[in-house]
Order: C-alpha cells, then structure tokens, then sequence
C-alpha cells in the first residue's frame, strides 16, 4: 500500500552548520539571512522609514541607558542550538569582553525590538513563537506602516501570554528598566508636514 501522508520532514540546521556555511561562502556576501528554529530565512529588505525606526531607536536608548546596558544593532543572538536571529535592536547586559567569545544569549538579554514595514506577520507570529520559547521576556515590534507599537510579555514554550498594541501617542518601559520612560512617537520616523 502507498503512503499517502504528505507532510514534509525538513532537515533542520544547528547554529554550528550555519556558521560553517557562512565562513565556506556558501551565503553570497549580498544575502542577507538568519537562522530560525533550524530554518534559513532570508531577511526582508530595508525602506527607509524601517532604517529611521532603527536608527531613531538605537540612538534614544544609548542616550538614555549610558552605560547601564548594551545596545546591539542587527547583531545576532543566539536563541538555542537551532536560532540565532539578528533583532534590529537587541538591549543586553554589558559584558567586559563586548561579546567577543560569544553571541548574546536570552539570559543576557534584557529587549528585541524588531522594526516591521514589511515583516508584521513574521515578526508577531514566527519570531515572537521562537522569542517566547527562548525565554525572551521583553519583545517589542514596531509597526512603521500603522504606527503602532506591539508588546509581548509573559512568555512560554507555546508563545506569549501578554500581547499589547500601543499607539504612537502612549508610553512604554521596558520590563528591566521601569524607570526608562519611553514615547512611541520618538522611536517612529519623523512624518513629513505638507
């Protein structure tokens, strides 16, 4: 008798293979891709208002954290064996060695912020499943089309318990610095009067 199931096994890939492929050349220096629960995915492309957002972002945290955190930007994390996505903005513990021997990992990060023009649904659903399982307890995505700020919280093996969606005209601390006063508006890029 013919098997009729249908469901595909993947072979998935360890963070140690994807640095191999990286360092054989098997990536063009061009693709810009991450590794996600032992998928290779390609990364969106950058618009300008995404480049604003993160721009904006990295430069109101620096200011306002100074020393008492590290403000990585499209660097990677290492989630586990088989993720090792690169957030727009990673806020971590300083380390003396600036990471050095190693990627940031999720008990030394304190906020991913993902910046989405047009990576909402993989941003809120995909990344925020592996954020959550990783045990990631601050992940914030900015939606640069609707101006809005999406607030996970509370996570678990099977995603999130606490999603919230700020408008631009609210106010946000991060859960590790609660004395950090932060508008949606001043991480948005600016828009232009007419």
């Amino acid at each position: 008798m013919q098997n009729t199931d249908t469901t595909l096994r993947l072979r998935l890939w360890t963070v140690e293979e994807y640095h191999r492929m990286a360092e054989a050349g098997i990536f063009g220096a061009d693709e810009r891709v991450e590794l996600l629960e032992g998928n290779i995915i390609w990364m969106s492309a950058k618009g300008t208002a995404h480049r604003s957002a993160v721009g904006r972002t990295d430069y109101l945290l620096k200011n306002r954290l100074g020393n008492r955190a590290w403000v990585s930007i499209q660097d990677p994390i290492k989630l586990n064996e088989r993720s090792e996505p690169e957030p727009d903005i990673a806020v971590v513990k300083v380390d003396p060695l600036d990471y050095a021997d190693h990627h940031p990992t999720p008990p030394e990060v304190y906020l991913i912020i993902e910046v989405a023009d047009s990576s909402l649904k993989l941003d809120c659903e995909t990344k925020a499943k592996a954020y959550s399982k990783a045990g990631i307890k601050d992940y914030w995505v900015l939606d640069v089309v609707s101006r809005q700020l999406y607030v996970f919280r509370k996570p678990t093996q099977d995603g999130y318990q606490s999603k919230v969606i700020l408008s631009e005209d609210r106010i946000i601390s991060p859960l590790e610095f609660p004395d950090l006063q932060i508008a949606v508006l001043e991480m948005l890029p600016m828009v232009a009067l007419s």
